[in-house]
This record gives structure tokens, C-alpha cells and sequence, in this order.
């Protein structure tokens, strides 16, 4: 995986600022604010139903939310800041009438760039997929391997922004462990990761910062060893649950 093209040094890779959004009456989250340096690792932790997918469609321009979203100094709702960051949904299936390959070539030609097809076999023994894998069409893979093509997608696109939702979703045991070697060395290559994830010790493993999204809010937003220290627990695990603990008993004792 090579460097990421150049964006502007002076410009965060993410800004949000108190965003709020809703289906129907019901609220998702109210006052959202956080930021993202360039080069950083940041995870997104939260209860299934959280909105952590709310947020990151909000981040895309896929759903309407009020407040400011800028990518690299530029509102989220112009294509150019958007062509900036490459983007994997939870649970990724590739169009089953295709092959690895055709999928590749279409989503590096929505970026204006060829599929270095040495570079892309490389990068999906780095996850464990057969290389040969991406000459058949996808209808024949299991979950994993629809996944694992959409992160060599992912890492194969020069975006310097990843923006991967439960990216280890599908993945076995080896398939993780080498997903988080990739993610390191993108990080390295000067990419910026924002991902969300459920699985605790692979986001204290390798993010630099947290945000964790509880009630509608962002309860805290830093380091994990910042986050495991305030709570005195063992593990980030057991900091998430004192620190949702702590959050419902502040709603309880609310006027």
C-alpha cells in the first residue's frame, strides 16, 4: 500500500460540530461534536442501536442531519470532499454477478484510478483471501470473503480518509488479527481510520482515540488509556460498562 495523495495539511480529515438527528420523533443523537487529527485512529464505541451508523451515514451525506460535517475543511455535502474518503458498510456483500476483479475496476474508476492488480493481490493475501478468489465472480464467496474484498477495496483505493463500519464484522480469528496489521500500515502510510467496532480490544489495540456514543451523546472522547485510568478498570471492556453505569444513573437522578 503506497502513501495517500495530498490533501491540505492545515485541514482535519473530520469535523462535526453539534449535530443532531432523528427518525421521525424519535431521537438518534442531540449535540454531537468531535474532530479527528490527520494520521489518527479513531474509534467509535457504542450499544448496538447507539447510532454509531447513524452517525457515520450523517458523516457521508446519506441521511439529513442538522449542525456542521466538514472533511478536510470542506462542507460533506460536495462531492469533491467526499472523493477524499473511501467508505465500507457494515456487513459488505459485493454485487454477486461479479467478479473480484470487475468490482475492483469499478470502484478505483469512481476514483479516477486503475486497479494495480500486484499491489491488490498482495493486499488480499495480507487478509487472507486467496488472490485467486478475485477471479471469480462473487456469488460463489462466504460472508468473509465478500468482506474481506470490500477492505481490499478499501486499502487499494488511495483515500487518505477510511471510514469502515464494523470492519470485522464476518472475520474469523486470523482474519482480524491481520485486518488490524493492515489497518496499522495504512495508518503509517498517512491514511486517517475512523471505524466503528462492538469489539472492544481491537479498538484499545489500535486506535489512538475514542468516542464513546451513549443516550444520544458522546460521553467521552479521548485516549483509552485516558478512558480505562478515569474509570480504574482493568480493561476498556469493563471502562465502557461503569462508564454507561455512570451515564444511566446521571439520566436517573436528571430533573
Amino acid at each position: 500500500m503506497g502513501e495517500v495523495s495530498s490533501v491540505a495539511e492545515s485541514s482535519l480529515p473530520l469535523s462535526i460540530s453539534e449535530i443532531s438527528a432523528a427518525y421521525g420523533k424519535k431521537r438518534v443523537f442531540d449535540d454531537v461534536s468531535l474532530s479527528m487529527r490527520s494520521g489518527e485512529s479513531f474509534g467509535l464505541i457504542g450499544l448496538n442501536g447507539a447510532g454509531k451508523t447513524t452517525l457515520i451515514r450523517s458523516i457521508l451525506g446519506l441521511r439529513s442531519a442538522s449542525g456542521t460535517i466538514e472533511l478536510f475543511g470542506k462542507s460533506n455535502t460536495q462531492p469533491q470532499a467526499r472523493r477524499n474518503l473511501i467508505y465500507l458498510p457494515e456487513k459488505f456483500q459485493p454485487s454477486p454477478q461479479l467478479s473480484g476483479w470487475e468490482y475492483l475496476s469499478i470502484l478505483l474508476d469512481y476514483f479516477g484510478q486503475r486497479v494495480d492488480k500486484d499491489a491488490a493481490r498482495a493486499i488480499a493475501a495480507g487478509l487472507d483471501l486467496d488472490p485467486f478468489a478475485l477471479d471469480r465472480k462473487a456469488k460463489t464467496y462466504s460472508k468473509g470473503m465478500g468482506q474481506k474484498l470490500g477492505l481490499v477495496g478499501a486499502f487499494l483505493v488511495e483515500a487518505p480518509l477510511m471510514i469502515l463500519d464494523e470492519p470485522m464484522s464476518g472475520l474469523d480469528p486470523r482474519a482480524r488479527v491481520l485486518l488490524k496489521d493492515r489497518l496499522n500500515e495504512a495508518q503509517k502510510a498517512g491514511r486517517s481510520i475512523f471505524f466503528s467496532s462492538h469489539i472492544l480490544a481491537d479498538i484499545e489495540e489500535i486506535c489512538d482515540r475514542i468516542g464513546v456514543l451513549h443516550g444520544g451523546r458522546i460521553i467521552f472522547d479521548g485516549t483509552p488509556k485516558n478512558f480505562v485510568t478515569q474509570y480504574a478498570a482493568p480493561s476498556l471492556e469493563r471502562a465502557f460498562l461503569l462508564s454507561l453505569d455512570e451515564a444511566g444513573k446521571g439520566a436517573d437522578s436528571a430533573p
